[in-house]
């Protein structure tokens, strides 16, 4: 909904989406396992059991344990994996795979964001190799995704980076910090109540399609409650998503902000010209 308009001089502001059940209908990582499978990098069995994974994902979302139990499985299955062939069948296949699930609703509010002036960035558990290219086709500004150790061209099975919840909040913080932006006016979006410390990190919270404890917990805050049910694919829209201007870039973390920030990927860094913005409330 849009209502009045911005003054222009106000701090930069931004919109940080979770991704997985709140701009897209499942995992981003577990929906390429067919993919992955028919690339070689897995058997049949590691695909039955991702789509378990997947099935319980989409059936009450995943708590701590859960995430962790995932992390650790998804870590030990990729060690060896070629990062380019990765990447190459992530590229082939994502307008197949994640084009026909990405929410309606969620598509509206990146282009209401992006209408006010706001940066968009997208903070996910998952892979950068699978997030940097979902996120470009969003027509995000910045990503935050986990990352693994890479030697010689390939996985090692541990993990560099991991974006998940009070780390995801600490990332945020950090890129407020270099971008300049008012964290008491910026958005965030989430399904999960492991991303309570990301949501309580801004001024406008919003829980997405919420686990059970996470709608627990936005009632006792009064937190915002978003329903989003409507996948579609971005051609069927109104074609009015911003697409980034510019290749994604990558940006070093530096001093003592390196572990918060090791994460980060910069899709293109735009700067919108000065003037009237209009606000979605």
């Amino acid at each position: 909904m849009l209502g009045i308009v911005e003054n222009h001089s106000l701090p930069r502001t931004a919109a940080f989406f979770d991704l997985d059940k709140t701009v897209i209908a499942k995992s981003s990582t577990l929906t390429f396992s067919k993919s992955f499978y028919q690339g070689g990098l897995i058997n049949r069995r590691a695909v039955l059991r991702t789509a378990y994974a997947q099935f319980v994902f989409l059936a009450g979302g995943a708590d701590h344990d859960q995430m962790e139990r995932m992390r650790e499985y998804l870590s030990a299955l990729c060690r060896g994996w070629n990062v380019q062939q990765v990447r190459e069948i992530v590229a082939e296949t994502l307008h197949e795979l994640i084009d026909p699930i990405i929410y309606d609703e969620a598509a509206s509010l990146i282009e209401a964001h992006h209408t006010a002036g706001r940066d968009v960035v997208i903070v996910s558990t998952s892979g950068a190799e699978v997030v940097e290219p979902i996120g470009e086709l969003l027509g995000a500004d910045r990503v935050v995704a986990t990352r693994m150790v890479v030697e010689d061209g390939a996985f090692t099975g541990e993990v560099e980076y991991y974006a998940y919840g009070p780390t995801k909040a600490e990332a945020i913080k950090e890129l407020a910090e270099s971008e300049g932006y008012d964290l008491s006016r910026c958005y965030a979006y989430s399904d999960s109540v492991t991303d309570i410390p990301m949501l309580e990190t801004v001024g406008h919270p919003h829980a997405v399609n919420p686990d059970r404890a996470l709608r627990r917990e936005a009632a006792a805050r009064d937190w915002p409650v978003l329903s989003f049910n409507r996948p579609v694919r971005l051609k069927q829209r109104v074609p009015a998503l911003s697409m980034p201007s510019r290749p994604p870039l990558a940006a070093a973390a530096g001093g003592g902000a390196a572990a918060a920030t090791a994460g980060l990927v910069w899709l293109a860094g735009r700067r919108r010209e000065p003037g009237s913005r209009i606000a979605p409330l």
